[in-house]
């Protein structure tokens, strides 16, 4: 049986050769903690949304040149995770 990890890098790789995005580094892990940070502040269902918007805003970014495909990823998990923290504090 595969492990947790064989499983996502499987469906990464899957995922990226159906979207002919294959040369795309993913972080899996920073992904599965944005998720993680969004559903433990915000609720569980943010996570998807966070992790997507997140996405969609790197695509643009990257795909506009206003950043490297590296920066723009980085940036915005950052953000998103910025933000998700911040709405913890918000609905305290």
């Amino acid at each position: 049986m595969k492990s947790q990890e064989e499983v996502l890098s499987d469906w990464l790789h899957t995922l990226v050769q159906a979207f002919e995005i294959a040369d795309v580094d993913v972080d899996i892990d920073a992904i599965l903690s944005l998720a993680g940070v969004a559903a433990h502040n915000v609720i569980r269902p943010a996570a998807p949304l966070t992790t997507f918007v997140a996405g969609l805003a790197a695509g643009l970014a990257a795909g506009s040149g206003q950043a490297s495909e590296e920066l723009a990823i980085t940036s915005a998990i950052a953000m998103a995770r910025r933000l998700a923290e911040a709405e913890a504090g918000a609905q305290s």
